[in-house]
């Protein structure tokens, strides 16, 4: 670690941003100490992402001042903040799937030999120090498609400090991470912070937070509310400075009583990799049944296969005792499922348009005057669920892409509730979504749950799936290696069921 531990790599003075009439960034003052790790929280659209954006000049503050090493700086854009030691690692990666590690790692800057030819030996070399360095196996000429988020996230950390970086900002780093993978990826901080170099480390994660962070700010409606040492402050101070409220609890009461069976799954297999194997069980009416598993154990497949949109090799799903072995998301949909995606933006919503097209899309034929779309009835359904959801916005007309990820999710819920759905699939619901949201969205579950709605839902935070549910199917390695009662078990059984198929 560098010799002045109190010593300011980078301080921000009197930022301020709005967008319109919606200020977004309040006279924000923020000092981030060299060799250091400060976690950043906030509800969504509390301002975050806004103030990242503002310093790696994604966006053009309105006032104020970003000072690097005392030295004033303003870039133009990530190039500029990238070439002058200050790096970003996307909660959403921007990645070239087709191409290489070695080419994602040098995109933009292909070194070139004395003839003008880009230099691929120099930069296998390059990357293969690089990762040795990190203390990572990865296969370089191999294309990110191949990899894990959890992989393609760790090279994009190995990119970033490839840019000699004294300032790195991962945005929620471990969304899609196991537990085994975050303890990787907090050896990897850990080992950043020795060499010197400074974290801003946003999450919604508490025992994260705590656990990787000397520093906790807490931005609130723009402003900045909170900086403390975490050895100094709690999860009930950091939530009531995040939400202006004390929560009694991470999780609201499971009180749901579940009924009879209403969907079974019967030696379900798919066609293609990765592949399920002979998955059989059944879920109650109004019961929320969990999926738990480490990445890649095949919990999103098996969501897939179940809504239609993932080929069958053999098996049968029942619906009120009838066959329902959906060749389409469009008959699933008919037919009372609703499928809440783990990648929002890639196949959850439609970016170019507004949240009246967003929360309306799945629900067309209720909104009709004759055989037209009636505007103001859409408007009218859309407006009952920004409401219902509480989601931060300026109202129907805004487009998707000027909402926070977490709101950008409420929408998406708001979509499928339009439908009423008997059946109810998350993928990651709470990917992104803070605190505060987070347990909205619970009460939501909740409360369908005991309407008579079956959840299923998928997570990867075992606090979370262990929770919210009455059940919870463990996937390892594509198969269903248990079903456990919540109530009756712990992480430690979780963990040596989601292994035993490896």
């Amino acid at each position: 670690m560098a010799d002045g531990k109190g010593d300011v790599v980078l301080s921000i003075r009197g930022m301020s941003k709005s967008f319109g009439r919606n200020r977004v960034l309040d006279h924000i003052n923020l000092d981030l100490k060299r060799g250091s790790i400060m976690g950043l929280m906030g509800e969504n659209g509390a301002g975050k992402s806004t103030m990242m954006k503002c310093l790696f000049g994604t966006y053009q503050k309105d006032e104020g001042k970003i000072y690097l090493n005392g030295k004033e700086i303003s870039f133009s854009g990530p190039k500029d903040a990238l070439e002058n030691g200050i790096a970003m690692v996307h909660q959403e990666l921007n990645q070239c799937l087709e191409r290489s590690v070695t080419d994602n790692l040098f995109l933009g800057r292909y070194p070139t030999n004395s003839v003008g030819i880009v230099d691929e030996g120099g930069m296998k070399r390059k990357a293969a120090e690089l990762f040795r360095k990190l203390g990572m196996t990865v296969n370089l000429s191999q294309p990110m498609r191949n990899m894990s988020v959890s992989q393609r996230q760790m090279c994009e950390i190995a990119k970033a400090i490839s840019y000699n970086s004294q300032v790195i900002v991962l945005d929620e780093p471990t969304s899609s991470l196991t537990v085994q993978e975050v303890a990787k990826l907090f050896e990897m901080m850990r080992m950043l912070k020795e060499q010197g170099i400074s974290l801003i480390y946003i999450s919604h994660k508490m025992d994260e937070i705590f656990e990787i962070c000397d520093e906790i700010s807490v931005l609130r409606d723009g402003n900045l509310v909170m900086t403390k040492s975490s050895k100094d402050t709690n999860m009930n101070e950091l939530i009531t400075a995040m939400v202006g409220r004390s929560l009694e609890s991470r999780f609201p009461p499971v009180d749901n009583v579940p009924g009879g069976t209403i969907l079974s799954v019967q030696h379900l297999s798919t066609k293609f990799a990765p592949h399920l194997q002979d998955v059989t069980f059944d879920v109650r009416e109004g019961e929320i049944f969990g999926l738990y598993g480490l990445v890649g154990a095949g919990r999103t497949e098996l969501l897939e296969t179940i809504f239609g949109v993932r080929t069958r090799a053999a098996g049968r799903v029942y619906f009120k005792d009838r066959l329902m072995n959906f060749n389409s998301a469009k008959e699933a949909i008919e037919h009372g499922f609703a499928m809440i995606t783990e990648e929002r933006k890639a196949n959850g919503l439609f970016l170019k348009c507004d949240l009246t097209f967003n929360t309306t899309i799945a629900s067309l034929e209720q909104y009709k005057v004759g055989p037209a779309l009636s505007n103001p009835k859409m408007v009218k359904a859309t407006g009952k669920e920004i409401k219902t959801m509480r989601t931060k916005c300026m109202g129907p007309d805004d487009m998707i892409t000027s909402l926070s990820g977490g709101n950008q999710q409420k929408v998406i819920f708001g979509k499928w509730l339009e439908r009423e759905p008997q059946i109810f699939m998350m993928d990651e619901p709470t990917r992104g979504i803070d605190v505060g949201a987070k347990y909205e969205i619970y009460e939501l579950i909740i409360k369908m749950a005991k309407q008579g709605k079956t959840i299923i839902v998928v997570s990867s935070e075992m606090p979370e799936i262990l929770g919210i549910t009455n059940r919870i199917g463990v996937m390892s390695n594509g198969y269903l290696s248990g079903i456990v009662n919540t109530a009756e078990t712990d992480q430690e059984e979780l963990l040596r069921l989601s292994a035993k198929y490896l």
